[in-house]
């Protein structure tokens, strides 16, 4: 059971007392991310993110910042997406107001110095670096670029080198005035607390917010016509890929139907993918599927690593497997064993308190409402094969069809040759 609260100056509190925990987190939930970012200052929202964490008035640096939360035995982080940037802490319910007061100090009073600035733009450089040299999570960097050429949705969240070496305080100080807003944040509060303290205590903590408006983020324009490869030569001994199509936003009719439609092709040990990719042939170590959903936009995609002389093979077995979507109607025991699975994900997520917390702020960020975890169960268990089978048919098709791929190949000839449903 949760519950929504809104202060007088628009800031949202959302409370989820939880009656098994002795532990409680504080998730504060800005709406803005890359997404709201611009050719410019691209890379600015994680910059950000990364500064709050280098003191404030009060706690003049890291190390006094981290040690409140050290020397209670509790956590806290951060986080930046597309569309949002999240900081939280969790520690004993006993400690909500240490919490309260540490986020929202850094929510109002991060310094952000000169000098703090300049060295944070090392870090943030070898983070960069790290990704790069990790292909298996920098295809899907790849895949995004592929999708959203020229358009923030597909720009790194992190920024390039280039543009996070440009970024100045003023920059900083601008984007956080702008975005930073009381409309535009939310404030979870799970765990082992009561409504009433959890509320009250937000509310001093966080009543000095700001009015403004919540900025805009910018649109995704879908124009694709043909299947589109993007190819990353890379000296590596497996090579990575992303094979996809352009899905449906979160707020989509069919939104459910195609998470059923994931769970079917890649959700599990036993799902058709890694049957067909993985045991019945031996292609690849890992093999995955996700259909992911922004706002006004989303995508399902298959990823894999393989051996350099099988990519081809790969693509084609992947193909096949979702054009039997198409044209073979599922039987109601794999239709089953799809829901189930999706409904056992959702429950094994939300056993803690900083799980619930992230797993409501999304849908919130996402959708503009948040759903209890019954109300999601009613809305797969809606799903029908029919459903399944037409939303197949719908995303399955050549001008929705994408392919990233990071390894030592030269030349997309032949893929484009089999690149097709």
């Amino acid at each position: 059971m949760f519950q929504k609260h809104t202060l007088k100056n628009g800031l949202n509190i959302v409370t989820v007392p939880l009656q098994n925990t002795k532990t409680v987190t504080v998730l504060v939930m800005v709406k803005i991310g890359s997404r709201y970012e611009n050719e410019k200052n691209n890379g600015i929202s994680h910059f950000l993110e990364h500064m709050f964490f280098k003191g404030t008035k009060k706690r003049p640096d890291t190390f006094v910042l981290a040690s409140e939360i050290d020397q209670i035995g509790g956590e806290h982080n951060a986080f930046t997406s597309k569309e949002y940037t999240g900081y939280y802490a969790k520690a004993g319910s006993e400690h909500l107001p240490l919490l309260l007061d540490l986020l929202s100090d850094m929510y109002f009073n991060s310094k952000l110095l000169p000098a703090e600035i300049e060295r944070e733009k090392g870090v943030i450089c070898e983070e960069i670096n790290m990704y790069q040299d990790l292909p298996m999570q920098y295809v899907g960097a790849l895949w995004e670029s592929l999708l959203y050429p020229d358009c923030p949705s597909g720009w790194m969240t992190i920024g390039s080198r280039e543009k996070v070496q440009s970024l100045k305080q003023q920059d900083l100080a601008e984007y956080l005035k702008q975005g930073y807003v009381a409309a535009n944040t939310f404030v979870f509060i799970a765990g082992g607390v009561e409504t009433r303290e959890a509320v009250s205590g937000a509310e001093k903590y966080f009543k000095e917010a700001g009015k403004g408006e919540s900025p805009v983020s910018s649109r995704v324009i879908e124009t694709q016509k043909v299947p589109n490869i993007l190819l990353q030569t890379k000296k590596t001994d497996q090579t990575h890929f992303c094979l996809g199509v352009r899905g449906y936003g979160a707020k989509h009719p069919d939104y459910y139907a195609a998470e059923v439609l994931t769970a079917v092709l890649g959700g599990g040990m036993s799902s058709r993918l890694f049957i067909a990719v993985r045991e019945k042939r031996g292609l690849a170590y890992y093999i995955h599927a996700d259909f992911e959903s922004y706002t006004d936009h989303g995508y399902f995609v298959a990823q894999a690593g393989v051996d350099n002389q099988k990519l081809e093979e790969a693509i084609s077995v992947i193909i096949q497997e979702c054009n039997r979507l198409k044209t073979e109607k599922l039987s109601e025991a794999d239709l089953s064993r799809a829901k189930e699975y999706l409904k056992g994900k959702l429950i094994l997520g939300l056993e803690t308190s900083d799980e619930i917390a992230f797993w409501l702020s999304g849908q919130e960020i996402a959708r503009g409402n948040m759903l209890a975890p019954g109300e999601i169960i009613k809305k797969i268990d809606a799903v029908g094969a029919e459903d399944v089978r037409r939303v197949a048919g719908d995303i399955f098709v050549n001008d929705k069809l994408n392919l990233a791929v990071i390894g030592p190949r030269e030349g997309e000839k032949a893929l484009r040759e089999i690149l097709k449903f």
